[in-house]
């Protein structure tokens, strides 16, 4: 937005809330001065005609640093560790550019994750990346952020009805679609398959399991879907989920496991002795998981390029921020289908992690 474009907005402001100029600007940038009523009143009226503060771009004219935070969760940490260093990476690449950045973290989804975000609201950063969760429990906090001048950029999933400014992701529809499409071709005959996924309320896991049935119903009628499982990203959870599944009379022929969560699952398959027997397609690429798919007992993985969804919201909120682009993009990379055959060319650029989990995943690789 313009100088000239944020004096009139202001103006217009003051005009139709009879108060002065300079009320209008310590209400809209959070400063002293003015009362919680008038300064509803104001973001309100902001709201209405449509105008938001570019505090950002005024920072940068008045030379003063940026402030970016990064709210990510520490589980599931072979996908946010990645997400974090290629935030880092765009970070030390903006030369020239006088930036802070500030990492929160939380336990998992849906374990802490509203207290970090309010923790971080607290500290009128110019700008945050998030992955959004539950929209429902961060529908407020990003519409309060957003009129307060910080943008908001997703990562990892979207929150398309919200204020949020953009979003990265990897295309979540497509990976379920591929996901079904590689099981179709597996299994001929007519079979059951499952979904297990993290939290259904996250857009992320409902989209790929949108893909996944309707690339089902289209291309594989033959292929019945069970209910999804939803674990929440608890480990234990998908653990006792998995095992309660494969020992029960509809046991399933494939399994999608749309989360990155998926060691748990695969150990259950691996004590009931079903591992190389059913048909399994996984979620991104960790060091475990790589001798499953070189002996043949994970058929493919759905890599989702997690350091280049962090470089890349970074980047494009740093164009936001400067004023250089006031779309709202929704960027959506293609995953990465990852088999045993190409599996050298991504298992080198692998992060590995000590992530500690509620249950112990290690398998033998034989």
């Amino acid at each position: 937005m313009s100088d000239t474009k944020g004096s009139s907005g202001i103006k217009e402001i003051a005009r139709a809330l009879n108060v002065s100029i300079g009320t209008v600007d310590r209400a809209l940038h959070g400063r002293a001065g003015v009362s919680e009523k008038t300064k509803t009143r104001v973001l309100q009226m902001a709201e209405r005609i449509g105008y938001k503060p570019n505090l950002a771009a005024q920072a940068l004219k008045l030379n003063r640093k940026l402030s970016i935070a990064a709210i990510l969760p520490k589980h599931i940490s072979h996908f946010f560790d990645p997400v974090r260093a290629g935030i880092c990476a765009a970070a030390a690449a903006t030369v020239g550019m006088q930036v802070s950045l500030e990492f929160h973290e939380y336990p998992r989804l849906g374990v802490g994750d509203v207290d970090a975000f309010k923790r971080a609201t607290e500290r009128h950063y110019d700008g945050i990346i998030f992955l959004p969760g539950d929209t429902r429990k961060f529908d407020s906090l990003i519409r309060t952020l957003s009129r307060n001048g910080t943008a908001m950029m997703c990562v990892g999933s979207d929150a398309p009805n919200t204020d949020r400014m953009g979003s990265v992701a990897a295309h979540a529809y497509v990976s379920g679609a591929i996901a079904a499409e590689l099981l179709a071709m597996k299994l001929p005959q007519r079979s059951t398959v499952a979904v297990f996924s993290g939290d259904l309320f996250t857009m992320d896991h409902a989209e790929k399991l949108r893909g996944f049935a309707a690339t089902l119903a289209v291309q594989a009628p033959h292929l019945m879907l069970l209910p999804a499982l939803e674990s929440h990203e608890q480990p234990k959870q998908a653990y006792q989920q998995a095992l309660a599944l494969m020992k029960g009379k509809d046991r399933p022929q494939g399994l999608y496991l749309s989360t990155a969560n998926s060691m748990p699952v695969l150990k259950a398959l691996d004590e009931l002795s079903l591992l190389g027997k059913v048909q399994i397609v996984t979620t991104d690429l960790f060091q475990e998981l790589i001798p499953l798919i070189e002996f043949g007992k994970v058929m493919a993985t759905l890599y989702q390029r997690p350091y280049t969804q962090g470089k890349v919201a970074f980047e494009t909120l740093m164009r936001h921020l400067r004023g250089d682009d006031k779309s709202h993009p929704s960027i959506r990379l293609a995953p990465h289908v990852i088999f045993r055959s190409n599996l050298p060319l991504f298992s080198s650029q692998i992060i590995d992690t000590d992530e500690e989990e509620e249950v112990e995943t290690k398998m033998p690789k034989g």
